[in-house]
């Protein structure tokens, strides 16, 4: 059988086209968290443009999904190839507004594919489960000085999605913290998918003829307020997005900063208790809330054992990277201890990019 000629190694057409090894480098700079981000997007965009007639502007949000990308991806490239310290703190940090940016859309897309509200069947779920609405039993207990504790915790999530991270990204725990970045981005773009799947438009307007008793209003109470006056989203309640992030947090303390899990826990209780009592959820949303959150936790982890999850971000210097987070992406341990792997240790792909990326020579 003849064979067909070898061309030769200066061959043009061997050679990788400048285009195509554009575009793979650009991929490298990426990391697990925009592959979770980009196909969220991708979901979205192919609901848009099969249910476009169901909500106004679609075209519009998919125009606006698609530059988001490119300028994600921009982001990424020049953080991997500057030391800037500016532009690898936002190479860090743009994923929490995106969570912000990302929830409050919703309000325009919860009846992107159903036109009505779901939320009978929750609070058949609720009456079922307590044999009382839950909100109204909680309301026995209102006091100024309880509401003031209830909003207190509700909005301690806010401090759940920054405080971990904000330890790991200063103590250069990389692989710590792009896990959770990971995880929390996974268990909220699932509540956002279920937010557009099963709308759901919260206890705060289908109970709202139920009576309440008035308090005066103290400082966390004005805030949340204040907060709900202009970023309230009419739906997207079910899972609950506040659990479901702080379940991640939570979580992750115990992986890898055990004392901050036992500061934070009773904070999360007082918190789930706190979306029944304002209304804001019902039980059932916590409930999800908290199973979506663990999942989000574990389908994370796991990502971040894939090749090429740890995104590439160039550095001012060369200090020591901890890699023992792999391990513990991994192996949940009872302790994270940020130390260097032991010689003959078996490494993970992460781990393996990550000190590749530090032993090669700087230019």
């Amino acid at each position: 059988m003849n064979r067909l000629p070898q061309l030769p190694p200066d061959n043009p057409l061997t050679e990788p086209q400048p285009f195509t090894a554009g575009l793979a480098e650009m991929w490298r700079a990426c990391g697990a968290f925009e592959w979770v981000t980009f196909g969220y997007l991708a979901w979205l965009n192919t609901m848009l443009e099969i249910f476009h007639r169901h909500i106004a502007h679609a075209g519009m949000y998919v125009v606006v999904h698609s530059w988001l990308c490119l300028g994600i991806i921009c982001l990424c490239w020049s953080a991997a190839h500057s030391e800037g310290r500016v532009l690898r703190f936002l190479r860090h940090w743009y994923p929490l507004p995106l969570y912000v940016a990302f929830f409050e859309e919703l309000g325009g897309l919860v009846h992107l594919i159903f036109p009505g509200w779901f939320d009978r069947w929750l609070i058949e779920f609720d009456f079922g489960f307590a044999g009382v609405h839950p909100a109204l039993w909680l309301a026995r207990f209102s006091s100024p000085a309880m509401n003031e504790f209830m909003q207190l915790s509700y909005m301690t999530y806010f401090l759940y999605l920054v405080l971990l991270p904000a330890i790991l990204y200063s103590q250069r725990d990389r692989l710590a913290y792009w896990n959770v970045m990971v995880s929390t981005a996974v268990a909220h773009y699932s509540v956002y998918v279920i937010a557009v799947l099963f709308p759901i438009e919260s206890p705060f307007h289908t109970l709202a003829s139920l009576p309440e008793q008035p308090h005066a209003a103290g400082y966390f109470t004005t805030t949340i307020d204040l907060i709900e006056r202009f970023a309230r989203v009419h739906g997207a309640a079910f899972p609950s997005a506040h659990v479901a992030g702080s379940m991640v947090a939570v979580l992750a303390a115990y992986r890898y900063r055990r004392w901050l899990f036992w500061v934070c826990l009773p904070f999360f209780s007082s918190m789930c208790v706190a979306t029944v009592y304002g209304r804001y959820h019902y039980v059932a949303d916590v409930l999800a809330g908290i199973a979506v959150g663990a999942i989000g936790f574990a389908a994370g982890s796991w990502l971040m054992e894939r090749k090429g999850a740890l995104p590439a971000i160039a550095e001012e210097s060369g200090p020591e990277i901890n890699s023992t987070a792999a391990a513990a992406c991994a192996t949940p341990s009872p302790v994270h201890t940020p130390t260097r792997w032991p010689a003959g240790a078996p490494r993970t792909s992460a781990a393996q990019s990550v000190e590749a990326r530090w032993a090669a020579p700087r230019a």
